[in-house]
């Protein structure tokens, strides 16, 4: 009889052969155990054409938000440096924009995708420098008043970015490594560029060639520094440990509490369901399939990146691939995603 393992590994070995899915790694484990690790197909197409391996490294894409944002803004609440009740102007005077609904935007809005900003904004098409795309994004009109509805914003997690960095003095990238990458022992994770020989191709260039090593966000790229709502790079198994920790609970990296309170639906008596940065059980993004319990969360990255976790049996998935490297909006992903989650049901 096949495994759970072996059929999700023939789900992905069967998207890579139908040409849907240039190829990917997937990890999956229970608690602190990593019970597969594996690659499959292509880590780069055409003339460039390069294996996946174990050891290849991914642009996340939304995934730092909940690889290194969350867990930075969580650690500051443990240590008592923010709160999620803290309000965001408090900290970053310029987002209240003398508007007292602005003013009512707290910590908590930003995790949930409740603060009512939009989902994005492509301000990047304009050629603007860094400083004047911030305070774009930074002061953005609310499209509803906060607390009232959910909607997945890039935005918030940019704005939860620049929120850490002013309360403790330092960069993002620095505090991703001292809160999150180095306690947990995750050597081969941070911030690119990074060298093309070891990263996934994500997308073609207008010019030709693919974006390989460089972050494949158009506002991240634009901004030119460490952000909040993409721009890390790991590779598999720095995502299975990091994904341990989550569910097995051991050693001190943060808080049963925190943990918690993190993958509990905050969010449900609104138009979506979130936690603090995790997405719920029956959200429009949940893509866990119907074999997953109602304590399961997930989230997702736009280049073909995923992670998913129920807290109670422990078990959580690490499925990586280079979607994105045959275009956007193929439709493929998603369906390769709950198949493997299917496969792999707790």
């Amino acid at each position: 009889m096949e495994t759970g393992e072996q059929a999700a590994l023939r789900a992905l070995q069967q998207a890579v052969d139908a040409g849907t899915t240039p190829g990917g790694v997937l990890a999956c484990g229970r608690g602190g155990d990593v019970e597969l690790l594996e690659a499959v197909g292509w880590a780069h197409t055409g003339e460039d054409q390069r294996p996946m391996t174990r050891d290849t490294v991914f642009d996340l894409a939304s995934l730092t938000k909940v690889v290194g944002t969350l867990p930075v803004v969580l650690a500051l609440v443990a240590g008592g440096e923010l709160g999620l009740d803290t309000p965001v102007a408090e900290v970053l005077p310029a987002f209240a924009q003398e508007s007292p609904e602005r003013s009512r935007v707290v910590i908590e809005h930003l995790l949930t995708h409740t603060a009512g900003l939009p989902s994005h904004r492509e301000y990047w098409r304009l050629g603007l420098a860094s400083d004047e795309l911030r305070e774009r994004l930074v002061t953005e009109p609310l499209e509803a008043p906060p607390g009232t509805r959910v909607c997945y914003s890039d935005l918030g997690f940019l704005a939860l970015g620049w929120i850490v960095e002013a309360v403790t003095g330092r960069s993002l990238d620095a505090l991703v490594a001292d809160r999150v990458t180095a306690p947990l022992g995750l050597g081969r994770t941070g911030y690119g560029p990074r060298p093309p020989a070891e990263v996934a191709a994500t997308e073609a260039r207008p010019g030709g060639g693919y974006k390989v090593g460089t972050v494949h966000d158009e506002t991240a790229a634009a901004l030119g520094v460490p952000v909040g709502h993409a721009g890390l790079f790991a590779p598999a198994a720095d995502l299975a440990t990091y994904m341990g920790a989550w569910a097995s609970g051991d050693g001190d990296w943060l808080s049963g509490e925190l943990r918690a309170a993190a993958v509990r639906d905050r969010t449900a008596g609104m138009d979506g369901h979130r936690g603090l940065g995790w997405t719920a059980r029956h959200d429009r993004f949940d893509q866990l399939g119907e074999a997953w319990p109602e304590s399961g969360v997930f989230h997702s990255g736009f280049t073909g990146t995923s992670l998913a976790l129920d807290p109670v049996s422990g078990r959580w998935v690490v499925l990586l691939t280079n979607d994105v490297h045959y275009g956007r909006q193929r439709g493929h992903i998603n369906p390769l995603r709950q198949a493997v989650h299917t496969a792999l049901a707790p």
